[in-house]
């Protein structure tokens, strides 16, 4: 087998490069994941996850960001087999060593991340882009039509439902048709349809789907989130993280399986950490204790950081 040849100090360099990249970005993203917590009705993590899917700038970084990951990935089976077939008989005895288990399963480790990581995007970032369905959620105000506000309107004051009031309506321009010229006639017709089209939006902005805030409609499936790119086409419906991470975390399997995921991913990262100092050239004898110290306390703060929140949603709390 015959493999691109770069230096392997190169590659092991590009690993740590990209290591100490999605180290940073790990606890950017366990910050942004403690906001499910709050006790807002997912006021503050609807508005980032809004604010992460709207910016430009965030999507050219969510591009990057995948490719770092890809990348990361790509170097460490290329360094991998790489240093397999730079010594393809392996030897008679196994030599006793002083590398740390954590170092001797990082393959593994990473493998079982990357299992994990590709449960994790089916179940978010899958249905931010359209591969999965999910959940969504759409601004009060993007809804608010001229049809849908007269819609409304008239029902609440009629003290009807929306659907209820255009039946009504519709029923008085057939008892006073005969009274119309055909051309209003048509126009009247033509009204009412435009208020007919804007009732499944109008039902959608119920009290009863609005958040706390009354800022976002929650509880959109997937067939309302088409309807409504048809219906409203700027209305920019998006995933409702907030309602689907709650939801996903009351399912005690699941915990179970990101907790468990939890535990590889702190595997993981203890030697991750220190192994960027090494490969950069960062670590120095007088303080490789130190560092070693400063990546399990890193490493345990993402870790009980992602932990926490499925623990607590699953606790009710």
């Amino acid at each position: 087998m015959q493999l691109p040849q770069i230096h392997s100090i190169t590659k092991k360099v590009l690993v740590a490069l990209v290591g100490a990249f999605l180290l940073l970005f790990l606890l950017f993203h366990m910050t942004a994941n403690l906001f499910i917590l709050r006790h807002d009705d997912g006021a503050w993590y609807s508005a980032f996850c809004h604010f992460m899917g709207t910016n430009w700038v965030v999507k050219i970084f969510e591009v990057v960001l995948l490719g770092v990951v890809v990348l990361h990935i790509v170097l460490t089976i290329w360094l991998a087999l790489t240093n397999r077939l730079a010594r393809p008989t392996r030897y008679h005895q196994r030599q006793r060593s002083k590398t740390h288990a954590n170092s001797k399963l990082m393959a593994l480790t990473g493998a079982l991340i990357f299992a994990f990581l590709v449960m994790h995007f089916c179940q978010f970032y899958f249905v931010k882009i359209g591969w999965v369905k999910g959940e969504y959620m759409v601004e009060v105000e993007k809804l608010q039509t001229e049809e849908v506000m007269t819609v409304q309107q008239y029902a609440m004051q009629q003290q009807m439902t929306p659907a209820d009031w255009v039946a009504e309506l519709e029923a008085q321009v057939s008892m006073y048709a005969s009274q119309m010229t055909p051309e209003q006639q048509q126009e009247m017709q033509a009204n009412i349809q435009s208020l007919r089209d804007a009732l499944p939006v109008a039902e959608l902005l119920r009290p009863e789907n609005l958040s706390a805030d009354r800022k976002w409609v929650r509880h959109i499936d997937y067939d309302q989130r088409n309807m409504l790119k048809k219906t409203v086409p700027d209305c920019g419906v998006e995933p409702d993280f907030y309602y689907m991470s709650r939801e996903f975390f009351h399912n005690g399997i699941m915990v179970l399986l990101y907790l468990a995921a939890f535990v590889v991913l702190f595997m993981h990262l203890t030697h991750a950490f220190p192994s960027v100092f090494q490969t950069l050239g960062l670590n120095n004898y007088k303080y490789n204790c130190a560092i070693e110290v400063l990546g399990k306390i890193y490493t345990a703060v993402i870790v009980l950081g992602f932990a926490i929140v499925p623990i607590l949603v699953y606790l009710g709390l």
